[in-house]
C-alpha cells in the first residue's frame, strides 16, 4: 500500500526540517534554568506553549493554571498562549517555528523526537529550576519516567504524560456475540493475544463492526504496533540504536501474527478500513488510558490491560514531554512556568487526562479522583502497576529519517500475500545505513 502522495512529501519534509532546525537553535542551546526567580524582565512577557490537542476541556484547564501564574508573577508575564498544531502536522510545524527563528517559548515533544530533541542541544535543562523551586518536591518524580529526556545529569523536558496503553472493550458487543469478558480472562491468566485475536475476530463476524482496532495506526504509524509486538519481546533496533532487528526471529513471530490477525482470522481492520471504537465501531481497541475522556454512555465498556504473549505480559506507555527552547525568547521565565504548571497541586489537575510521573500521585484512588469515568481499581490495574516496569514506543536520536523509511518498506507488509521474513529483511536493509550514521 502506496503513502498518500501528500502525506509522503510532507513527512519527507519534516525528516529534513527537524535536523535542520535543531541544528539551527542548538548553538544557544544546552543552557541550564537558573534555580530559583527568574531574573525580572524590563516588562511583562508573553509566553507561547505549542501543544497537539484541540480538546476544549484541556485547553481550559491549561488556561486556567497559566492565568493563576500570570495572576501570581504581574512583574514577569502578562499571558501565556497555547498553540495548537494538529498531530499529524505537529513536528513538521514546530520544526518550521524553529528553523525560522519563531521558536516557541515551550513546547510538547513526542516520545519518539525525544532522542533528537534532548542530544540537539536546543533544549534547556530544567533540573536547575524544578529542582530549586519551593515546594516542587523534584524526588517525587519517577525515575523511570524521565530516563528519556535525560542526558547526564541534565533533564531536558518534563514527561507531563506518561500514559499507559491498554485495551478498551465493548462489553455489549461481546455478550451479544456470547464471546468471554477479558477482564474475567484476566483473573484466570488467559488474556493473551491468542484469546484476543479470538474474540476479536468472532465478534467481528457476528457483529459486521470491526473487531480489534489498534488505534491510530492506520498502517501508517507503524510504532503503535510496540503495543503488539512487546508480547513477544520483540523491537526494531537495539538498545542502543545501532543495530536493526526486525529480522529477529521475536520480530518476525511478532508481525507474523498480526498480519495472519487481519488477512486471515478477520481480527482486525484491513488496510483503507476506518473504524472508531469510541463510536461503537469496533469491539476492542489497543489506546492509552487517556482516551477514556472520549468514551459516553452509548454502550457498556470495560478497560483492561495489553494481553501476553509468547514472552509474558509487557506494559508499553506513551509519554510526551513539555520542554523549554534555550531559542526562544525568554528562557528563564518559560522554565518558571513550566515549574509551576508541573508542580504537585497542578500535576494532580492534570491527571485528568495526563497520568503524571510523579510518585505520589500514581494510586488508583488519587487518579479515580481526576478520572471520573474509571475506577480506581481500573486505574490501579492499567496505569499504577505497569508505569514502574513499562517500556515506551520506539525512539530514536534519528527517530525522523528512520520513521519514514520503515513505514515506506513495511508497507509490502500490508497485503494478503506478503512475504513477512523477505520484507523485514528489506527493512532493515534500507535503516541500517540510518542507524550506523
Amino acid at each position: 500500500m502506496s503513502a498518500h502522495p501528500t502525506r509522503a512529501r510532507r513527512t519527507a519534509a519534516a525528516v529534513g526540517a527537524l535536523g535542520t532546525a535543531l541544528a539551527l537553535t542548538s548553538c544557544a542551546g544546552g543552557s541550564s534554568a537558573p534555580a530559583g526567580e527568574p531574573e525580572t524582565p524590563d516588562e511583562p512577557v508573553e509566553l507561547r506553549m505549542t501543544v497537539w490537542t484541540a480538546d476544549e476541556a484541556q485547553l481550559e484547564l491549561f488556561q486556567t493554571i497559566a492565568d493563576a501564574y500570570v495572576a501570581e508573577n504581574p512583574e514577569l508575564v502578562a499571558g501565556v498562549s497555547f498553540e495548537t498544531i494538529p498531530f499529524e502536522d505537529y513536528t513538521t510545524a514546530l520544526t518550521t517555528q524553529l528553523a525560522g527563528g519563531n521558536a516557541p517559548d515551550l513546547a510538547w515533544v513526542f516520545e519518539s523526537n525525544a532522542p533528537e530533541f534532548v542530544a540537539s542541544g536546543a533544549l534547556v535543562d530544567l533540573r536547575p529550576v524544578l529542582e530549586g523551586t519551593d515546594g516542587y518536591a523534584a524526588d517525587d518524580l519517577v525515575p523511570s519516567a524521565l530516563s528519556l529526556w535525560e542526558d547526564g545529569d541534565g533533564l531536558y523536558a518534563y514527561p507531563f504524560s506518561t500514559s499507559p496503553f491498554a485495551v478498551f472493550v465493548n462489553t455489549d458487543q461481546l455478550a451479544a456475540a456470547g464471546q468471554p469478558n477479558p477482564a474475567d480472562l484476566v483473573a484466570d491468566g488467559g488474556w493473551t493475544f491468542d484469546a484476543a485475536r479470538d474474540i476479536a475476530a468472532a465478534t467481528a463476524q457476528d457483529t459486521g463492526k470491526q473487531g480489534l482496532v489498534v488505534r491510530d495506526f492506520d498502517y501508517q504509524a507503524w510504532e503503535n504496533l510496540a503495543t503488539v509486538w512487546s508480547g513477544w519481546q520483540a523491537q526494531p533496533w537495539s538498545a542502543d540504536g545501532t543495530e536493526c532487528t526486525f529480522t529477529d526471529p521475536a520480530m518476525v513471530d511478532a508481525l507474523t501474527w498480526f498480519h495472519d490477525a487481519v488477512f486471515t482470522d478477520g481480527a482486525l481492520p484491513e488496510p483503507g478500513t476506518t473504524a472508531d471504537f469510541f463510536a461503537g465501531d469496533a469491539a476492542m481497541t489497543i489506546t492509552q488510558i487517556s482516551r477514556a475522556s472520549s468514551l459516553d454512555d452509548s454502550f457498556s465498556w470495560d478497560v483492561v490491560p495489553l494481553p501476553a504473549g509468547p514472552a509474558g505480559q509487557q506494559d508499553v506507555v506513551g509519554q510526551a514531554g513539555i520542554g523549554v527552547f534555550a531559542a526562544g525568547e525568554h528562557p528563564d521565565v518559560a522554565a518558571d512556568f513550566l515549574a509551576y504548571f508541573t508542580n504537585p497541586e497542578n500535576a494532580a489537575q492534570l491527571a485528568a487526562y495526563f497520568p503524571p510521573p510523579r510518585a505520589s500521585l500514581l494510586n488508583g484512588e488519587d487518579l479515580a479522583a481526576a478520572n471520573p469515568r474509571l475506577s480506581a481499581e481500573q486505574l490501579e490495574a492499567v496505569v499504577v502497576e505497569s508505569v514502574q516496569d513499562a517500556v515506551t514506543k520506539p525512539a530514536h536520536a534519528s527517530f525522523a529519517k528512520l520513521s519514514e523509511t520503515v513505514r515506506a518498506e513495511l508497507d509490502a507488509l500490508w497485503v494478503e500475500d506478503a512475504d513477512v521474513e523477505a520484507v523485514l529483511a528489506d527493512t532493515c536493509a534500507a535503516i541500517t545505513p540510518l542507524l550506523e550514521d
